[in-house]
């Protein structure tokens, strides 16, 4: 994945890594359209490095282990009773736990 970003003033089309937010002039391609991508005769096309996306630290995979540990905890009945006016899950049910990866090409 790509960010393309056109550049009218200087002819410029620039090919770089994926933008964390919208802007104008910017548009998202795939891995293939990013590598095709041609320009209209008498601009420019740069292409900037786009590091592949490092996979999660051991560190990081400690911290989902210890909060999926911490989630599966029993909770005491009187800890229970106390919260569940507020609507709070009861004792045996488990929250859920979602994992976002960025996209694989």
């Amino acid at each position: 994945m790509a960010t393309l970003t056109y550049m009218y003033a200087q002819s410029t089309a620039v090919v770089g890594p994926l933008a964390t937010y919208a802007e104008p002039h910017c548009y998202d391609l795939c891995a293939r359209h990013s590598a095709r991508l041609t320009a209209p005769r008498g601009w420019e096309v740069v292409r900037l490095e786009i590091a592949e996306p490092a996979g999660p630290s051991p560190d990081d995979l400690e911290a989902l282990a210890d909060a999926v540990r911490e989630a599966a905890k029993p909770v005491p009945a009187s800890a229970d009773a106390a919260s569940s006016d507020f609507g709070a899950p009861s004792v045996g049910r488990r929250g859920h736990l979602r994992v976002l990866l960025p996209p694989q090409s």
